[in-house]
């Protein structure tokens, strides 16, 4: 089973990752992304975030498809925010549940990696001189 969602408002990092998991579950790994307030030798005051939204979350849902399809997972959720994220908040919660931990965290390693290179969600940074587009591609 699996959830995806992009959404506006603030992320609720542990109502989000207390739904997952099953009585069959020995590992559930979570990963949140937060904004960091220094990038780039520069500091950095909010981020701002575009998606494409029906488009992302049908990238969402193939890349937890293909978790499942990679690892035997029980569970994953992923949550990514748009629009503006105050240093400190969460941009995205990732949960996954596994019988075991080395599945579930090669496979929350795939899918934040996966999200980084394929989701059409961009982030700005805004800067006390200005602002930059960020690529999140390595």
């Amino acid at each position: 089973m699996f959830r995806v969602a992009i959404q506006k408002e603030p992320l609720n990092e542990s109502e989000i990752l207390e739904n997952i998991g099953t009585d069959v579950d020995g590992a559930v790994v979570a990963f949140v992304g937060r904004a960091r307030n220094f990038s780039e030798g520069k500091e950095v005051l909010y981020l701002e975030y575009e998606a494409y939204e029906s488009m992302a979350r049908r990238e969402l849902e193939k890349i937890c498809k293909t978790a499942f399809e990679q690892w035997p997972l029980s569970g994953c959720t992923v949550i990514h925010r748009y629009g503006r994220v105050e240093i400190g908040e969460a941009s995205i919660v990732i949960g996954v549940s596994s019988p075991h931990r080395k599945e579930a965290f090669e496979a929350a390693m795939y899918i934040i990696d996966t999200i980084k290179q394929t989701v059409p969600i961009w982030k700005k940074e805004y800067y006390a001189d200005g602002s930059m587009w960020v690529s999140e591609h390595p």
